[in-house]
């Protein structure tokens, strides 16, 4: 007899294991339990273990040829891809190299790689209507509760087992969207990224001085500039024996994937209104819980609206060493930016009280940009104090169409003798503005 066509055999795959995992689910909730991605994995391995055991029999009592094991081992993984993964997104997904993942109805699909470059791939859905389909099938599975996705529900933003944050619009664009953010969840170290050309030397030995002596840092850049795997790497220079608790949007930071370096740590996300508009809980909710977990050090994994109020106040009482990302063009551009958030709390404050509470609670902002290709640090500003509407700085570091930022300004004495005492030194550097003609 002929072999069985193997997209057919993958139909009746998906169905068996569709069935099985609903099965699985309905009895894991009657008893009060729920099922994580681990458990539904093996039994989905164990429904195409059984699938094919059964059609080997088969085959042999009516002499059809075997599908062989490599197409059983293709097939499966084809099948959980479809049934618990991002169908014939998944290979994306799975490729180590990509970062941003574009997909346009069933257009072709745009990638961005993590050397910074772009390419165009096949359609990976054969219809609009298919990738929303998709979107539902994932929304349906989010780990914070089921998502809807439909004509009253324009947008779905989801956070993935593996960390990726996928968004998707729909009806509000001309096709749906679906723009997935990969998180390479690597073990990220200044002394890395040094390595890797984002910083110099001395820049590095600043960076980890300021960490270890608690100041609080904001971290500011564009998209895709490398704001967050910085912010990621120093939180890996502060010492084991801190307490860290971390508010993110999405899990993106992976605190927890390093527990040998930060043991007493915890992780807060913002969650979405539920289907009835309820329960939602926002960033800056989060900000004030955190205060109330003892924290050495809070950090905010990207700061963008009316929790910047909360931040800064526990910022100025005491909870210094505090973190965040921000985007910015620049690092002056920050302050400006972070204004604009506070006015959001609705506190009513004058723009003189908002630049003296951001003045009092910050000390540090570094600027990170994507430079002819090289992810780089372009510019580190020392707050000093603020004169009304104006927030007085150092530009201590700028990049002049160099490969590294390098020393400009002095910093205040008070820091450099802060930062000296955690190991910081810089007898023999020149700064920028007195060497002729780099000014």
């Amino acid at each position: 007899m002929s072999l069985i066509p193997a997209d057919i055999v993958q139909k009746d795959l998906i169905a068996q294991m569709t069935a099985v995992l609903i099965d699985h689910r309905q009895k894991r909730r009657s008893q009060g339990l729920q099922s994580s991605s681990a458990d539904e994995w093996e039994v989905a391995q164990d429904s195409a273990r059984q699938f094919f055991d059964q059609r080997i029999s088969q085959s042999l009592l009516m002499g059809a040829t075997d599908l062989g094991i490599v197409n059983q081992i293709d097939l499966t993984k084809r099948a959980i891809d479809a049934v618990l993964g991002f169908g014939p997104l998944q290979e994306l997904l799975d490729h180590p190299m990509i970062t941003d993942i574009h997909v346009r109805g069933s257009s072709p699909v745009w990638v961005k790689h993590t050397d910074g470059s772009r390419h165009e791939l096949d359609p990976v859905v054969s219809s609009d209507e298919e990738l929303v389909r998709l979107v539902r099938n994932v929304a349906s599975r989010s780990r914070n509760g089921e998502r809807r996705f439909d004509a009253l529900s324009a947008e779905c933003n989801v956070c993935l087992d593996d960390g990726s944050r996928l968004f998707a619009v729909m009806d509000v664009s001309q096709k749906p969207l679906v723009v997935i953010r990969k998180h390479q969840f690597h073990l990220s170290s200044l002394d890395e990224l040094r390595r890797n050309g984002l910083m110099s030397p001395i820049v590095h030995r600043f960076l980890r001085a300021a960490v270890l002596a608690k100041r609080n840092i904001i971290v500011a850049g564009g998209t895709g500039s490398g704001k967050t795997t910085l912010l990621r790497a120093l939180m890996n220079e502060i010492p084991f024996h801190e307490r860290i608790v971390t508010i993110e949007d999405a899990f993106e930071l992976g605190l927890g994937r390093f527990v040998q370096l930060h043991p007493d740590h915890d992780e807060l996300q913002s969650r979405d209104a539920n289907i009835e508009g309820l329960g939602a809980i926002t960033l800056a909710d989060l900000t004030r819980m955190a205060l109330r977990m003892d924290p050495d050090r809070v950090v905010v994994g990207e700061v963008r609206g009316a929790e910047a109020f909360a931040m800064l106040m526990a910022m100025s009482q005491g909870n210094n060493g505090s973190m965040c990302t921000l985007h910015a063009d620049s690092t002056r551009s920050a302050f400006s930016k972070l204004a604009a958030y506070v006015s959001m709390a609705n506190t009513g404050l004058p723009i003189d009280v908002v630049n003296l509470l951001i003045a009092n609670a910050l000390h540090i902002v570094v600027h990170v940009e994507l430079f002819n290709g090289q992810r780089r640090i372009s510019s580190i500003r020392e707050v000093v104090d603020c004169d009304g509407p104006r927030i007085v700085s150092n530009e201590i570091f700028v990049a002049h169409g160099h490969a590294y930022a390098e020393p400009a300004y002095p910093m205040t004495s008070e820091l450099r003798d802060l930062l000296v005492t955690y190991g910081y030194d810089d007898a023999e550097v020149v700064p920028l503005h007195v060497v002729s003609g780099r000014r």
